[in-house]
C-alpha cells in the first residue's frame, strides 16, 4: 500500500514539473518575438519623414517673373549655387522658359539671381523653343549642366508649341563650363539623351528631369519617361529610368526597363549606402543598393515638396560626402503663379 502511494505520488511530481515546463515554454515563446516581425514592427514604427517650408526672398513670389523646376544645391567655396527655368508672367509652365541661376550665402534662406544660365538653341536644333527642367554636376574641374530642350511642333508653320501628346518630344542636352557662372557651352553630341524608339517602352515620348550621380566610377542619370502609348493621360503615369555613361558627356545606356512607378518628379540622394529616391505621385520614398533594384521604404508621405531639389554634397568635384544634410529648393504655385522656396525634410 506505501509502495503505491509513494508511486503515485512520484507519478504526480513528475506531471507537475512537465506542466510546469510546458506552460514556461509557451509563455516565452509568446513573448520572443520572431526576428522577422521584430524587423517589420521596428520599420512600421518609424517616425515618418516629415516636411517644412519657408519663404525665399530672391528667387520667391515677383511680379514679373515666374520660377520653377530648379536644379539640387551645390556649394563652391562659401556660396550655394541653384539653376531652375524662368518665364515671363502669367505663363506658369516650362514649356516656354530659359535657365537662369541664384546664388546664396546662408545656406538656402536667401537668394540673389545672378542672370541668365543658358538661352534657347538656334533655330532648328532641339532646344529651339524652350530649355527647362536644368539640373548641375561637378565633376574633374568642370561644371555640368543638363536640361531638357524642346523645338517648336512640327508642321506648325508659326512655329509655336502646342504641347500635345503626339510630337511634341523631348531630349536631354548638356552644356558645360569652367566655372558655376558660366559661360554654359552645349556639347556637341546634343542631345546626349533621346526618347526611345519603341512606342511601348515607358520613355517614348518625353524624357526630363535628370538627376545625377557618380557612382562606380560612372556617371548615373536618371530621368522620368513618358509612354507614347498613354496619349493625354501620360503625365499620372511617367516612371523614373537611369542611363549609365562613363563620362558626363555620354554616350549613355538605358537601363532597359523603369526603375519606379508613379514618379513624376526625379529626386535622388545618397542614403544609407545606397539611392534613395522621392516618388511625387505615389507619396513614397523608394532605396536601392545598388541604385537600380528599388523598394518603397516610406509610403503616405504627406506635404512632400513639388519638383524638388536638394542641397547635394556628393555632385560637389571631389566632395565623397555620403549623405545629405536635409534642406532644398522646391516648386509652389496657383493660377498664373509659380515660385520657389526652401524646404527641410526630417525624420
Amino acid at each position: 500500500m506505501k509502495r503505491s502511494i509513494k508511486r503515485n505520488l512520484f507519478v504526480i511530481n513528475i506531471c507537475t514539473a512537465m506542466a510546469i515546463l510546458f506552460l514556461t515554454s509557451c509563455k516565452s515563446k509568446i513573448e520572443e518575438k520572431p526576428k522577422e516581425v521584430e524587423d517589420v514592427a521596428s520599420q512600421s514604427s518609424a517616425a515618418a519623414t516629415t516636411f517644412t517650408y519657408q519663404e525665399i526672398p530672391g528667387i520667391g513670389i515677383d511680379s514679373l517673373y515666374n520660377r520653377r523646376d530648379n536644379s539640387d544645391v551645390i556649394k563652391v567655396g562659401d556660396t550655394y549655387y541653384v539653376w531652375y527655368s524662368r518665364m515671363d508672367r502669367p505663363t506658369t509652365a516650362g514649356y516656354w522658359a530659359t535657365i537662369w541661376y541664384a546664388t546664396s550665402k546662408d545656406e538656402g534662406h536667401t537668394w540673389e539671381e545672378q542672370g541668365m544660365a543658358l538661352d534657347v538653341g538656334k533655330q532648328g536644333e532641339f532646344d529651339s523653343h524652350s530649355v527647362f527642367t536644368p539640373n548641375i554636376l561637378a565633376h574633374e574641374g568642370k561644371y555640368y549642366l543638363y536640361y531638357t530642350g524642346v523645338q517648336p511642333t512640327p508642321g506648325k508653320a508659326n512655329k509655336e508649341f502646342e504641347n500635345n501628346s503626339t510630337n511634341d518630344f523631348t531630349a536631354i542636352g548638356l552644356a558645360v563650363a569652367d566655372s558655376p557662372e558660366g559661360p554654359f557651352a552645349r556639347v556637341k553630341n546634343n542631345p546626349i539623351l533621346e526618347i526611345s524608339g519603341v512606342a511601348q517602352d515607358f520613355d517614348s515620348y518625353r524624357i526630363d528631369d535628370a538627376s545625377l550621380l557618380v557612382k562606380d566610377q560612372k556617371i548615373w542619370l536618371y530621368y522620368k519617361g513618358r509612354s507614347i502609348v498613354h496619349g493625354k493621360k501620360g503625365p499620372g503615369l511617367t516612371k523614373m529610368g537611369v542611363a549609365i555613361a562613363d563620362q558626363p558627356e555620354g554616350p549613355y545606356t538605358k537601363q532597359p526597363e523603369p526603375l519606379i512607378d508613379k514618379g513624376h518628379e526625379v529626386l535622388i540622394w545618397n542614403h544609407n549606402g545606397g539611392v534613395a529616391s522621392l516618388a511625387s505621385i505615389s507619396k513614397s520614398i523608394h532605396w536601392a543598393k545598388d541604385g537600380i533594384n528599388f523598394s518603397p521604404i516610406e509610403e503616405n508621405l504627406t506635404n512632400i515638396p513639388i519638383a524638388p531639389g536638394l542641397y547635394r554634397p556628393h555632385l560637389e568635384d571631389g566632395n565623397k560626402a555620403n549623405e545629405i544634410q536635409g534642406w532644398g529648393i522646391s516648386l509652389k504655385g496657383k493660377e498664373g503663379v509659380v515660385y520657389l522656396e526652401r524646404f527641410e525634410m526630417e525624420k
